[in-house]
C-alpha cells in the first residue's frame, strides 16, 4: 500500500526532479498513513532518496532500459505499482514523464492528474491542486479511481529533507521488446538543463544575431543558469530547437527567468508562466512581457546584461 514514486536519473545520477517527486511522494504518504518505496532506473547510488523521505528503493539495472520510451518504461512502472499495491503513483512533469504518465495511468485503469503544485487538500476523497489554462489559474481535482497518478510541476514543491535511510531491493520486471531501435544519442555536456534548472537566462531577436549570443551565456555562467530563447531565435538558426522555450517548445518552470530581448508573444508567455520570478529586459517599454513580468528593466540589452554580469561577478567574489 505504500506510494510509489518514479525517481529519473541520468548517466546514472538521480535529477533534481527525482528528490521532488519522493519529498512530494513523502508528503502523500504522511497523509495516508503508509511508507514510500521509489523505482530507480539505472541509478548508480540509491542511498539519497532516504534523505528526502523514501523507505524503500526497488532497484531496476537492465541495459534494455538504457534508453528512454515511455511505452517501456510505463510497463515497468506498472510491474512494480503492482508489486507493492500501491494506489498512490507520483512521477514529474519532466518531458519524458508527460509523456509515459498517460500511458501508466490507462496501464493501470488509473486517473490522472497533471501539473499538481501542492501537497494533497485531503487524502479522502483524494483531491489535489493544478495549474490551469496555461499556469494563469488554478483548480481543485479529485480523483476517485482505486489507483492514482500524480504529476508535480517542477520547482513547486521543493525539496524537503527527512531523517531516515532507505532500504534497497533488486527488481527484475519483465522487460518487453519495444520494437525501437536507438543508433546514437548526442546530448549536450558541462550544461545546465533547461527541465533541471531553477534559473534560465533567455534571449530573443532584441539580441540581434547569433553572434551576441556570448553575453546571455556568460550571465548565465555567473548564475549557475541554463540558457534558452524564444521560438524567432530558433527558427532563424541562432540556437537550437533544443533551446526554444514556450508553448510550442519546453515549458519553463524556473525559480528565477531572464528573459533578455523577447517581446513577449503569448505563446511565449504560456510557456514560461508557471515560473516564480520573471524578469525583463527590453527596449521597448510596451512590449507585452512587462505586464507577465514581476519586475522590468527599459533599456538597452547591451549596456545592461554586461554591467550586470559584471556587478554579480564582483558580488560573487565578495562573499566567496
Amino acid at each position: 500500500m505504500s506510494v510509489l514514486v518514479y525517481t529519473e536519473s541520468e548517466k546514472g545520477k538521480f535529477k533534481k526532479v527525482a528528490f521532488e517527486v519522493a519529498s512530494y511522494a513523502k508528503a502523500v504518504a504522511n497523509q495516508m498513513g503508509t511508507t514510500v518505496t521509489a523505482i530507480a532506473i539505472n541509478a548508480d547510488d540509491v542511498s539519497e532518496l532516504g534523505t528526502y523521505g523514501v523507505d524503500k528503493v526497488l532497484k531496476v539495472n537492465d541495459s534494455k532500459l538504457d534508453t528512454f520510451n515511455a511505452k517501456t518504461y510505463a510497463n515497468v512502472i506498472k510491474q512494480a505499482a503492482e508489486k507493492e499495491g500501491t494506489k498512490v503513483v507520483v512521477v514529474s512533469q519532466s518531458a519524458d514523464s508527460k509523456y509515459l504518465a498517460p500511458i501508466l495511468a490507462v496501464n493501470l485503469d488509473a486517473g490522472y492528474a497533471s501539473n499538481v503544485v501542492e501537497a494533497p487538500t485531503s487524502a479522502s476523497p483524494f483531491t489535489v491542486k493544478r495549474t490551469a489554462f496555461t499556469n494563469k489559474a488554478f483548480n481543485f481535482t479529485t480523483i476517485d479511481t482505486d489507483v492514482k497518478v500524480v504529476g508535480v510541476s517542477n520547482n513547486s514543491f521543493g525539496l524537503v529533507e527527512n531523517s531516515g535511510s532507505a532500504t534497497a531491493e533488486n527488481f527484475s520486471p519483465n522487460i518487453p521488446e519495444n520494437g525501437v531501435h536507438v543508433d546514437s544519442v548526442d546530448k549536450a555536456s558541462n550544461k545546465v538543463s533547461i527541465a533541471d534548472a531553477e534559473i534560465v537566462v533567455s534571449g530573443g531577436r532584441g539580441l540581434k544575431g547569433p553572434e551576441n549570443w556570448g553575453m546571455v551565456e556568460d550571465l548565465a555562467n555567473v548564475l549557475g543558469a541554463a540558457t534558452a530563447c524564444s521560438k524567432p531565435v530558433s527558427d532563424l538558426g541562432w540556437r537550437p530547437h533544443s533551446e526554444h522555450v514556450g508553448q510550442t517548445g519546453k515549458p519553463v518552470a524556473a525559480n528565477l527567468y531572464i528573459a533578455i530581448g523577447i517581446s513577449g508573444a503569448i505563446q511565449h508567455l504560456a510557456g514560461i508562466n508557471a515560473s516564480k520570478v520573471k524578469v525583463v529586459i527590453n527596449t521597448d517599454p510596451e512590449a507585452p512581457f512587462f505586464k507577465a513580468a514581476d519586475y522590468g528593466v527599459v533599456g538597452d540589452a547591451f549596456d545592461i546584461v554586461p554591467r550586470l554580469t559584471e556587478k554579480l561577478k564582483e558580488f560573487k567574489a565578495q562573499n566567496a
